[in-house]
């Protein structure tokens, strides 16, 4: 399979070793899930396959991320910085796991403890909707006294759906009114209501950014 992606090869900076750094990022909610690195070799079999390879230093040999995990990288696109001697390859992780230690990043590391990573390490920074999604699963998974999300979910679909008409109404207004603040604070009421209903009925965040992806090459309709 010949790889849809071009590089200006001989313009990238590899170190003295040969080597250029490839950080790793989620290709749905932008988390940084690791950094590796590249030599040429690595590179051009990720290009070819499609499947991210390092190079491994430690072992000194190369690396297809996920040969004996499972945890394969499916590449998604590839950049380079403005020196050319940084890799930014957004990628489909497989299984969700991308470190060594079963967490789903290897940047879970946070304050003045080490953590030993795992399944339950902090998940790592991602947009503003991933992470409003995570909140209100918090407080799904462990409700907290006097939140008004607690109250939205403890009433159901009678509380949030009457929730959620109200904040269309007030958001389709704000648009009539041509008001750009107000049309913000509006669909971003909606959208916290939304996400409110999908945790209420057990749809991730996540599904509706995989559903939204997979409409970027969807043939157009005709109206």
């Amino acid at each position: 399979m010949n790889a849809p992606w071009a590089l200006p090869l001989e313009e990238l900076r590899f170190n003295p070793d040969g080597l250029i750094p490839a950080i790793a990022q989620d290709w749905l909610d932008g988390a940084v899930l690791m950094l590796a690195w590249m030599n040429r070799q690595a590179l051009a079999q990720t290009l070819a396959s499609g499947q991210v390879h390092y190079w491994s230093r430690s072992r000194q040999e190369l690396w297809h991320k996920g040969s004996s995990s499972g945890h394969f990288q499916h590449l998604k696109a590839i950049r380079y910085d403005c020196d050319a001697d940084v890799l930014l390859l957004s990628i489909e992780q497989q299984g969700g796991i991308a470190c060594h230690t079963g967490a789903r990043s290897c940047f879970y590391g946070s304050g003045d403890q080490i953590s030993s990573g795992g399944a339950a390490a902090l998940p790592p920074p991602a947009d503003a909707c991933t992470e409003l999604a995570r909140v209100i699963q918090g407080r799904l998974k462990d409700p907290e006294p006097g939140s008004y999300t607690n109250k939205l979910l403890e009433g159901g679909d009678n509380r949030i759906l009457k929730k959620i008409g109200e904040e269309s109404v007030e958001f389709v207004m704000a648009c009539k009114d041509n008001a750009p603040d107000q049309i913000a604070a509006e669909a971003a009421d909606l959208l916290f209501h939304l996400q409110v209903a999908l945790a209420h009925h057990g749809v991730s965040w996540r599904q509706v950014q995989e559903v939204l992806a997979g409409r970027r090459d969807a043939p157009r309709r005709e109206n």
